[in-house]
């Protein structure tokens, strides 16, 4: 039986792409100290050693810290630093190479774009989450498929696994996404392209004690 923690409330994605290597570290420690609950480290220029380097030291204050480190696309990585998990688009190792190279407690995470279906063959195949988006414009990725609030309300009705929603949210848009049904808020620029990581993290963590999400079916049980 699977005993894991849920990925719940704000997921703060660590891109490289606007932080730099030397400030990553204290960026990350003032997402998590502002209610960031999971940070996935996203890298798509530095070298191998670098990024393992700079995994590791994320794990470390994650651990300390609380939070779950998820690894963006590189299975490998994430079992060489020893995160928590690791998230999977498209193109990547598909979830059943993920699982057997991490294991049952890994925590493993499906991008599904638009796309209902998808989610629904995640969940078959044994993912721990599901994420959804882009749900407004994003400059991380403008020209990101679309995805809406009825897509949430939709999906709420048969994913019983965590359900995430990422792609331009700001606290102001925020707010509808949890109540068409998103568990979780993945944001990038809104946090870590801000002045005040620390400040910004917690204006999006207020959402989920100010709205309340809506039903969903029964969460199903896991038996390994």
């Amino acid at each position: 039986m699977r005993n894991k923690s849920s990925v719940h409330g704000l997921y703060a994605i660590a891109d490289t792409q606007y932080l730099t290597d030397a400030f990553l570290p204290r960026a990350v420690e003032q997402a998590i100290e502002g209610g960031a609950k999971v940070i996935q480290y996203r890298d798509k220029r530095g070298t191998p050693a670098g990024r393992i380097a700079q995994a590791v030291t994320l794990k470390q204050i994650c651990q300390t810290q609380g939070a779950k480190l998820i690894i963006n696309d590189d299975v490998n990585l994430a079992a060489e630093a020893g995160a928590q998990g690791v998230h999977l688009g498209r193109e990547d190792a598909s979830l059943t190479e993920a699982r057997a190279r991490l294991g049952a407690q890994a925590i493993i995470g499906v991008s599904c774009y638009n796309e209902l279906k998808r989610a629904t063959a995640a969940q078959a195949d044994g993912a721990d989450y599901v994420a959804f988006g882009s749900f407004f414009p994003s400059r991380t990725k403008p020209d990101a498929v679309r995805a809406t609030p009825e897509l949430l309300r939709q999906a709420r009705k048969v994913i019983q696994i965590p359900i995430v929603a990422i792609g331009g949210i700001t606290p102001e848009n925020g707010a509808s996404l949890i109540a068409a049904g998103a568990d979780s808020l993945a944001v990038i620029e809104g946090i870590f392209n801000r002045p005040d990581i620390r400040s910004a993290a917690r204006d999006y963590a207020k959402l989920f004690t100010d709205y309340v999400q809506p039903p969903r079916a029964p969460r199903k049980k896991y038996v390994e």
